[in-house]
Protein backbone atom coordinates (compact mmCIF):
# COMPACT_ATOMS: atom_id res chain seq x y z
CA UNK A 1 0.00 0.00 0.00
CA UNK A 2 1.64 3.21 -1.21
CA UNK A 3 0.67 6.84 -1.54
CA UNK A 4 2.08 8.86 -4.43
CA UNK A 5 1.85 12.60 -4.97
CA UNK A 6 2.01 13.57 -8.65
CA UNK A 7 2.86 16.97 -10.08
CA UNK A 8 0.77 19.03 -12.50
CA UNK A 9 -0.64 16.83 -15.28
CA UNK A 10 -1.76 19.70 -17.53
CA UNK A 11 -3.44 17.27 -19.89
CA UNK A 12 -0.35 15.09 -20.40
CA UNK A 13 -2.32 11.86 -20.59
CA UNK A 14 0.27 9.57 -22.19
CA UNK A 15 2.82 10.54 -19.54
CA UNK A 16 0.21 10.06 -16.78
CA UNK A 17 -0.42 6.50 -17.96
CA UNK A 18 3.31 5.83 -18.31
CA UNK A 19 3.94 7.07 -14.78
CA UNK A 20 1.16 4.93 -13.30
CA UNK A 21 2.72 1.94 -15.06
CA UNK A 22 6.17 2.81 -13.72
CA UNK A 23 4.70 3.01 -10.22
CA UNK A 24 2.88 -0.32 -10.64
CA UNK A 25 -0.07 1.64 -9.34
CA UNK A 26 -2.91 -0.49 -7.99
CA UNK A 27 -6.05 1.54 -7.22
CA UNK A 28 -7.30 -1.19 -4.91
CA UNK A 29 -4.41 -0.67 -2.51
CA UNK A 30 -2.57 2.51 -3.51
CA UNK A 31 -3.55 6.16 -3.38
CA UNK A 32 -2.78 9.07 -5.70
CA UNK A 33 -2.50 12.65 -4.54
CA UNK A 34 -2.91 14.99 -7.52
CA UNK A 35 -1.50 18.45 -6.88
CA UNK A 36 -3.94 20.23 -9.20
CA UNK A 37 -3.90 21.57 -12.75
CA UNK A 38 -5.06 18.19 -14.00
CA UNK A 39 -6.09 19.85 -17.26
CA UNK A 40 -5.17 22.49 -19.85
CA UNK A 41 -2.20 23.13 -22.13
CA UNK A 42 -1.62 19.45 -23.00
CA UNK A 43 -3.62 17.62 -25.66
CA UNK A 44 -5.12 15.02 -23.29
CA UNK A 45 -7.07 17.26 -20.93
CA UNK A 46 -10.33 15.33 -21.31
CA UNK A 47 -8.60 11.97 -20.87
CA UNK A 48 -6.72 13.12 -17.74
CA UNK A 49 -9.91 14.41 -16.16
CA UNK A 50 -11.78 11.22 -16.99
CA UNK A 51 -9.01 9.05 -15.56
CA UNK A 52 -8.82 11.07 -12.33
CA UNK A 53 -12.58 10.91 -11.88
CA UNK A 54 -12.75 7.20 -12.73
CA UNK A 55 -10.16 6.29 -10.09
CA UNK A 56 -12.70 7.27 -7.44
CA UNK A 57 -11.58 6.92 -3.84
CA UNK A 58 -8.03 6.03 -4.94
CA UNK A 59 -7.51 9.71 -5.79
CA UNK A 60 -7.23 12.79 -3.61
CA UNK A 61 -7.04 15.91 -5.73
CA UNK A 62 -6.76 19.64 -5.01
CA UNK A 63 -7.84 22.45 -7.31
CA UNK A 64 -5.24 24.40 -9.26
CA UNK A 65 -5.60 27.70 -11.07
CA UNK A 66 -6.21 25.98 -14.43
CA UNK A 67 -8.90 23.80 -12.88
CA UNK A 68 -10.62 26.92 -11.60
CA UNK A 69 -10.25 28.45 -15.06
CA UNK A 70 -12.16 25.53 -16.57
CA UNK A 71 -14.96 25.93 -14.02
CA UNK A 72 -15.13 29.67 -14.69
CA UNK A 73 -15.33 29.08 -18.46
CA UNK A 74 -17.90 26.28 -18.14
CA UNK A 75 -20.09 27.73 -15.41
CA UNK A 76 -19.07 31.30 -14.68
CA UNK A 77 -19.25 32.90 -18.09
CA UNK A 78 -15.49 33.18 -18.56
CA UNK A 79 -13.75 33.01 -21.92
CA UNK A 80 -11.08 30.61 -23.07
CA UNK A 81 -7.53 31.84 -23.63
CA UNK A 82 -5.42 31.40 -26.73
CA UNK A 83 -3.51 28.29 -25.64
CA UNK A 84 -6.32 26.53 -23.74
CA UNK A 85 -7.07 22.89 -24.53
CA UNK A 86 -10.52 22.75 -22.94
CA UNK A 87 -12.73 22.22 -26.01
CA UNK A 88 -12.75 18.44 -25.62
CA UNK A 89 -14.04 18.68 -22.06
CA UNK A 90 -16.62 21.35 -22.86
CA UNK A 91 -18.01 19.29 -25.76
CA UNK A 92 -17.85 15.89 -24.04
CA UNK A 93 -21.10 13.96 -23.46
CA UNK A 94 -20.01 13.36 -19.87
CA UNK A 95 -18.91 16.97 -19.27
CA UNK A 96 -21.40 17.64 -16.48
CA UNK A 97 -20.32 14.61 -14.48
CA UNK A 98 -16.68 15.57 -14.91
CA UNK A 99 -17.29 19.20 -14.02
CA UNK A 100 -19.32 18.15 -10.97
CA UNK A 101 -16.44 15.98 -9.81
CA UNK A 102 -13.92 18.76 -10.32
CA UNK A 103 -16.09 21.30 -8.54
CA UNK A 104 -16.23 19.04 -5.48
CA UNK A 105 -12.46 18.95 -5.02
CA UNK A 106 -10.86 20.94 -2.18
CA UNK A 107 -8.03 23.47 -2.15
CA UNK A 108 -6.09 21.57 0.52
CA UNK A 109 -5.64 17.94 1.56
CA UNK A 110 -4.11 16.95 4.89
CA UNK A 111 -2.85 13.67 6.27
CA UNK A 112 -1.03 13.68 9.60
CA UNK A 113 1.57 16.48 9.25
CA UNK A 114 1.52 16.54 5.44
CA UNK A 115 -0.45 19.18 3.56
CA UNK A 116 -0.96 19.34 -0.19
CA UNK A 117 -2.09 22.50 -1.98
CA UNK A 118 -1.55 23.56 -5.57
CA UNK A 119 0.61 26.63 -4.93
CA UNK A 120 1.77 26.46 -1.31
CA UNK A 121 0.92 27.57 2.21
CA UNK A 122 0.98 31.18 3.35
CA UNK A 123 3.47 31.46 6.25
CA UNK A 124 0.86 33.27 8.34
CA UNK A 125 -1.50 30.28 8.15
CA UNK A 126 -1.32 27.03 10.08
CA UNK A 127 -2.18 23.73 8.43
CA UNK A 128 -5.49 23.60 10.30
CA UNK A 129 -6.34 27.12 9.18
CA UNK A 130 -5.62 26.17 5.57
CA UNK A 131 -8.02 23.24 5.83
CA UNK A 132 -10.69 25.47 7.40
CA UNK A 133 -10.29 28.12 4.70
CA UNK A 134 -10.39 25.43 2.02
CA UNK A 135 -13.75 24.32 3.40
CA UNK A 136 -15.11 27.86 3.05
CA UNK A 137 -14.35 27.71 -0.68
CA UNK A 138 -15.75 24.18 -0.93
CA UNK A 139 -19.01 25.44 0.57
CA UNK A 140 -19.15 28.29 -1.95
CA UNK A 141 -18.58 25.87 -4.84
CA UNK A 142 -21.32 23.57 -3.53
CA UNK A 143 -23.87 26.32 -2.92
CA UNK A 144 -26.73 27.44 -5.15
CA UNK A 145 -24.73 30.66 -5.68
CA UNK A 146 -21.71 28.83 -7.10
CA UNK A 147 -22.22 30.34 -10.55
CA UNK A 148 -22.11 33.85 -9.10
CA UNK A 149 -19.03 32.91 -7.08
CA UNK A 150 -17.25 31.75 -10.23
CA UNK A 151 -18.11 34.96 -12.13
CA UNK A 152 -16.46 37.01 -9.36
CA UNK A 153 -13.55 34.71 -8.55
CA UNK A 154 -10.69 36.02 -10.67
CA UNK A 155 -8.80 39.11 -9.58
CA UNK A 156 -5.66 40.15 -7.70
CA UNK A 157 -7.25 42.03 -4.83
CA UNK A 158 -7.13 41.89 -1.91
CA UNK A 159 -3.44 40.92 -1.96
CA UNK A 160 -2.93 40.63 1.80
CA UNK A 161 -4.72 38.43 4.34
CA UNK A 162 -6.83 39.82 7.13
CA UNK A 163 -9.02 37.55 9.24
CA UNK A 164 -11.81 40.11 9.05
CA UNK A 165 -12.08 39.81 5.25
CA UNK A 166 -15.60 38.86 4.20
CA UNK A 167 -17.54 37.71 1.17
CA UNK A 168 -15.84 37.49 -2.21
CA UNK A 169 -12.76 39.36 -0.99
CA UNK A 170 -12.13 36.64 1.56
CA UNK A 171 -12.85 33.74 -0.79
CA UNK A 172 -10.79 35.24 -3.63
CA UNK A 173 -7.76 35.68 -1.39
CA UNK A 174 -8.03 32.10 -0.11
CA UNK A 175 -8.12 30.76 -3.67
CA UNK A 176 -5.26 33.00 -4.77
CA UNK A 177 -3.07 32.01 -1.82
CA UNK A 178 -3.52 28.27 -2.31
CA UNK A 179 -3.83 28.10 -6.11
CA UNK A 180 -1.79 31.03 -7.54
CA UNK A 181 0.86 32.11 -5.00
CA UNK A 182 4.57 32.24 -5.85
CA UNK A 183 6.26 35.33 -4.44
CA UNK A 184 5.22 37.15 -1.26
CA UNK A 185 6.68 39.88 0.92
CA UNK A 186 7.39 39.74 4.65
CA UNK A 187 3.78 40.60 5.49
CA UNK A 188 2.39 37.89 3.24
CA UNK A 189 1.37 40.21 0.38
CA UNK A 190 0.88 38.28 -2.85
CA UNK A 191 2.62 39.24 -6.10
CA UNK A 192 1.23 37.86 -9.35
CA UNK A 193 3.32 39.32 -12.18
CA UNK A 194 6.53 37.31 -11.69
CA UNK A 195 6.08 33.72 -12.88
CA UNK A 196 9.55 32.48 -13.81
CA UNK A 197 12.40 31.24 -11.60
CA UNK A 198 13.72 32.67 -8.36
CA UNK A 199 15.74 35.28 -10.22
CA UNK A 200 12.48 36.93 -11.30
CA UNK A 201 11.54 37.90 -7.72
CA UNK A 202 10.51 41.58 -7.54
CA UNK A 203 12.32 43.76 -5.03
CA UNK A 204 11.07 43.08 -1.50
CA UNK A 205 9.56 39.71 -2.43
CA UNK A 206 10.76 36.12 -2.08
CA UNK A 207 9.29 32.65 -2.69
CA UNK A 208 6.74 31.75 -0.05
CA UNK A 209 8.85 28.74 1.04
CA UNK A 210 11.81 30.95 1.96
CA UNK A 211 9.92 32.40 4.93
CA UNK A 212 10.27 30.60 8.26
CA UNK A 213 7.31 29.08 10.06
CA UNK A 214 6.65 28.35 13.72
CA UNK A 215 5.45 24.85 12.89
CA UNK A 216 7.13 22.30 10.63
CA UNK A 217 4.60 20.56 8.36
CA UNK A 218 5.51 18.73 5.20
CA UNK A 219 4.19 20.85 2.32
CA UNK A 220 3.54 19.43 -1.13
CA UNK A 221 2.88 21.80 -4.02
CA UNK A 222 3.04 22.13 -7.79
CA UNK A 223 2.18 25.19 -9.90
CA UNK A 224 5.73 26.47 -10.37
CA UNK A 225 7.33 24.59 -13.26
CA UNK A 226 10.28 26.99 -13.43
CA UNK A 227 11.54 25.57 -10.11
CA UNK A 228 12.12 22.22 -11.87
CA UNK A 229 11.21 20.37 -8.68
CA UNK A 230 13.66 22.26 -6.46
CA UNK A 231 13.16 24.67 -3.55
CA UNK A 232 16.47 26.54 -3.06
CA UNK A 233 16.81 28.40 0.22
CA UNK A 234 13.73 26.80 1.69
CA UNK A 235 13.00 27.50 5.34
CA UNK A 236 10.30 24.82 5.53
CA UNK A 237 9.78 21.21 4.48
CA UNK A 238 8.46 22.14 1.04
CA UNK A 239 8.54 19.69 -1.87
CA UNK A 240 7.97 21.02 -5.40
CA UNK A 241 6.33 18.47 -7.69
CA UNK A 242 5.74 20.35 -10.95
CA UNK A 243 8.67 19.35 -13.16
CA UNK A 244 7.24 20.90 -16.30
CA UNK A 245 5.93 17.90 -18.21
CA UNK A 246 3.78 20.01 -20.52
CA UNK A 247 6.82 22.21 -21.29
CA UNK A 248 9.04 19.29 -22.28
CA UNK A 249 10.33 18.37 -18.82
CA UNK A 250 9.07 15.33 -16.92
CA UNK A 251 6.08 14.10 -14.94
CA UNK A 252 7.09 13.29 -11.38
CA UNK A 253 5.62 11.24 -8.55
CA UNK A 254 6.77 11.32 -4.94
CA UNK A 255 6.31 8.25 -2.75
CA UNK A 256 5.14 9.83 0.49
CA UNK A 257 6.39 6.91 2.56
CA UNK A 258 9.84 6.28 1.10
CA UNK A 259 10.50 9.85 -0.20
CA UNK A 260 11.56 8.33 -3.55
CA UNK A 261 10.88 10.37 -6.69
CA UNK A 262 9.91 8.57 -9.88
CA UNK A 263 9.72 10.46 -13.18
CA UNK A 264 8.85 9.75 -16.80
CA UNK A 265 10.01 12.02 -19.62
CA UNK A 266 7.67 14.37 -21.40
CA UNK A 267 6.27 13.35 -24.76
CA UNK A 268 5.20 16.94 -25.45
CA UNK A 269 6.85 19.21 -27.92
CA UNK A 270 9.04 21.82 -26.25
CA UNK A 271 6.82 24.85 -25.67
CA UNK A 272 9.18 27.30 -24.00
Amino acid sequence: MSTYAIGDLHGCYAEFMALLEALHFNPTNDTLWLVGDVINRGSGSLECLREAEALGSAVRCVLGNHDFHLLVVARGGGKQKRHDTLDGILAAPDRERLLDWLQCQPLAVKQDRTLMTHAGLLPQWSVDQAIAYSREVEQALASEQSGHFLTKLFGNQPDRWREELEGMDRLRFIVNAMARMRFIDGQGRLEFDAKEGLESAPEGFAPWFQYAREDNPRLLFGHWAALEGRTPGTQVRAEALDTGCVWGGALTALNLDTHERISVPSQQREKR
